[in-house]
C-alpha cells in the first residue's frame, strides 16, 4: 500500500514538472518564439496560454511595447551654408515581425538600436546639408522630421521593426559660434524692426498729407458754396429792394440819404468838409425845394 501511495506521489510529482515545463505564458507587452533545436517553429503575438514540448523546444519572448531610443549626446551636422549646429533627437520604435526581428539582430535590441542610429543619421546629414539655419530652426523643421521618419521605416522594416516616430527635440549653435550668430540675428531683428518704422512713418505721412488736402478741398468747397448762397441771397435782397423802392424812387432816395448820413455822423468826432449847397444836404434842408417842384 505504501509503494502504491509512493509511486502515485512520483508520478504526481513527475506529471506537475512535466507540465511545467510544456506551458509558457505570453503577456499582452510581450511577443514570443518557438525554437525546437535551434530553428524558430513557431511565433506567439497574442497574449494567453501555451504549450511547447519539454527539453525540445524553448520559448524566448520579445518587448511589443513602444521603445524610445534618445542621443545620449546631440549630434553636430553641417547645413548648407557650411555652417555647424548641435541636434538632439530621439525615435520611437517597437516591434513590428518578431522573426524577422531575430533573424536581422538575433532579437538584440542594442543592435537594433544601432541600425535605426545609423540610418537616422545618414538622413539627417543628408536633409541637414540641403538647408540652410533658418530652414533648420524654425523653416522646414516639420518637413525634416518628416523626410526622417520615411525613410528610417523603410530601412527599419528590412530588420522587422516599425518606425512610429522620429524627432528632432533641440537644434543649438555650438559654444564658439553662439556668441556671434546670435549677435548676426539680434542686427538682423533690428533691421526689420527700423524698416518697419521707416514704413510706418512714410504711411503717417502720407495718410496726415492725404487728410490735410482733403480738409483744404472742404473748407475750399463750403467757402464756394458759402460765397455762391450769399451772392444769390445778396441778388436776391437786391432785387427786393429795388422792387420795393422802384414804386417810389423819391423815398428810395430819401432812405439811401439817410443811410449816408448815418454812416457820416456816426462819430462826434467826425469832420467833413462841404459846399452846403452840395445835393449831400438836399434832405437836411427841408424839402421845400422838391416839393414846390411837386406843385408847380
Amino acid at each position: 500500500m505504501k509503494d502504491n501511495f509512493g509511486n502515485l506521489l512520483i508520478g504526481a510529482v513527475l506529471t506537475l514538472v512535466v507540465l511545467s515545463l510544456s506551458i509558457f505564458v505570453v503577456d499582452q507587452r510581450q511577443s514570443a518564439l518557438v525554437f525546437q533545436l535551434g530553428e524558430v517553429v513557431s511565433v506567439k503575438t497574442q497574449p494567453g496560454l501555451y504549450f511547447k514540448i519539454p527539453l525540445v523546444q524553448n520559448v524566448r519572448y520579445f518587448e511589443s511595447r513602444i521603445l524610445t531610443m534618445d542621443t545620449p549626446e546631440p549630434e553636430r551636422f553641417i547645413t548648407a551654408e557650411k555652417k555647424n549646429v548641435l541636434v538632439d533627437s530621439f525615435v520611437k520604435w517597437r516591434i513590428a515581425d518578431v522573426k524577422q526581428y531575430y533573424i536581422s539582430v538575433s532579437g538584440d535590441e542594442m543592435r537594433a538600436q544601432t541600425r535605426l542610429m545609423q540610418t537616422v543619421n545618414a538622413a539627417m546629414r543628408e536633409e541637414f546639408g540641403k538647408r540652410t539655419i533658418h530652414e533648420v530652426v524654425s523653416g522646414e523643421r516639420s518637413e525634416i522630421m518628416k523626410v526622417l521618419r520615411e525613410k528610417a521605416s523603410a530601412d527599419a522594416a528590412k530588420i522587422g521593426v516599425e518606425v512610429l516616430d522620429v524627432r528632432v527635440k533641440r537644434v543649438d549653435f555650438p559654444s564658439e559660434i553662439s556668441g556671434s550668430v546670435y549677435s548676426r540675428m539680434d542686427a538682423e531683428r533690428k533691421r526689420v524692426a527700423n524698416e518697419l518704422r521707416a514704413t510706418g512713418n512714410a504711411e503717417s505721412e502720407k495718410i496726415r498729407a492725404d487728410a490735410d488736402r482733403q480738409r483744404e478741398v472742404i473748407l475750399a468747397e463750403a467757402y464756394r458754396e458759402a460765397q455762391k448762397i450769399k451772392g444769390e441771397g445778396d441778388a436776391k435782397a437786391a432785387a427786393i429792394y429795388a422792387g420795393a423802392f422802384g414804386r417810389n424812387p423819391e423815398f428810395y432816395s430819401f432812405y439811401r440819404s439817410l443811410e449816408a448820413y448815418k454812416q457820416s455822423f456816426k462819430s462826434k468826432s467826425d469832420v467833413m468838409v462841404v459846399d452846403p449847397s452840395s445835393a449831400f444836404f438836399k434832405y437836411l434842408k427841408g424839402t421845400g425845394a422838391p416839393a414846390k417842384a411837386a406843385t408847380k
